[in-house]
């Protein structure tokens, strides 16, 4: 793992920063291609890139102390400005919410905008995936033996840390999770995930479909990718032997399924 990948001076320059930027280039270039294409206001570009990058910190975080309340309480100060500790569907629903209030309030068509923005969006998510692996900020998965096991001794939150305490531990002599022991490298499997998600939305984006109906199959693809990398990670059981990630996924996708078909029988655009 590379949580500093270079220093200059005094000053550590960190993987993860290095990678949000990155992602926030990438993401900011494609969207502004689309908004291009589709002939909308020039500013709508760099104002919902920049709302969905500052709520998608916020509310990623926001949602990862409401998970772990009992430790924000401990030591909140830590917790708020820590590195690590990011839920990624607090920060996608308050960045939605913010956009959706930018661009009625501007007076565009908020799913002709958000059509815009979802191939841009997911590869964004996918290369500050990246970032979250060569961190080593504890969104690995679970142990595995495949040859692509990955050692997160070296990353911010070691392996020791995370299973403490979990059944995973448990085999281990004084019950301490070896550091190096491989894992699912969950991070670069989202990577993957996201990255075939936007061909297939880069694909569909010139389709001749109502508005909105892209954001749709946006919202079924990602939420399917999520549902099935939690079985690798560690994230705890809240309901039917379902993490809170699938729960909330199961949720984005019917809601993508149902727009998506409804879209499919109407012509005329909304919102």
């Amino acid at each position: 793992m590379y949580p500093i990948l270079f220093k200059i001076g005094p000053l550590n320059v960190y993987s993860y920063g290095v990678l949000l930027v990155i992602a926030f280039i990438v993401g900011y270039y494609f969207f502004w291609a689309e908004t291009r294409r589709k002939k909308l206001d020039r500013n709508i570009a760099g104002d919902i890139t920049v709302i969905a990058v500052f709520c998608g910190i916020i509310g990623s975080k926001l949602l990862y102390i409401l998970e772990n309340l009992n430790l924000f309480l401990t030591n909140p100060f830590q917790i708020a400005l820590s590195p690590n500790g990011f839920t990624y569907f607090g920060g996608l629903i308050l960045a939605f919410f913010c956009s959706w209030i930018y661009i009625r309030k501007r007076k565009f068509n908020f799913l002709e905008a958000a059509d815009a923005v979802g191939p841009s969006l997911i590869i964004a998510y996918g290369i500050g995936r990246i970032g979250c692996h060569l961190s080593g900020d504890g969104d690995y998965g679970i142990p595995t033996s495949l040859p692509w096991g990955t050692n997160y001794e070296n990353g911010i939150v070691p392996p020791s840390r995370l299973f403490n305490g979990t059944d995973y531990a448990l085999i281990f002599p004084n019950q301490i999770f070896p550091d190096n022991t491989p894992l699912h490298p969950t991070p670069i499997y989202e990577f993957i995930s996201s990255f075939i998600i936007f061909l297939i939305l880069w694909k569909f984006r010139k389709a001749n479909w109502t508005n909105g109906k892209l954001t749709m199959l946006y919202l079924i693809l990602s939420s399917i990718a999520r549902f099935f990398i939690e079985f690798f990670r560690i994230n705890p059981k809240i309901f039917l032997g379902f993490s809170e990630a699938q729960i909330i996924s199961s949720l984005i996708l019917t809601i993508g399924l149902l727009g998506f078909i409804y879209l499919s029988k109407t012509k005329v655009s909304i919102l």
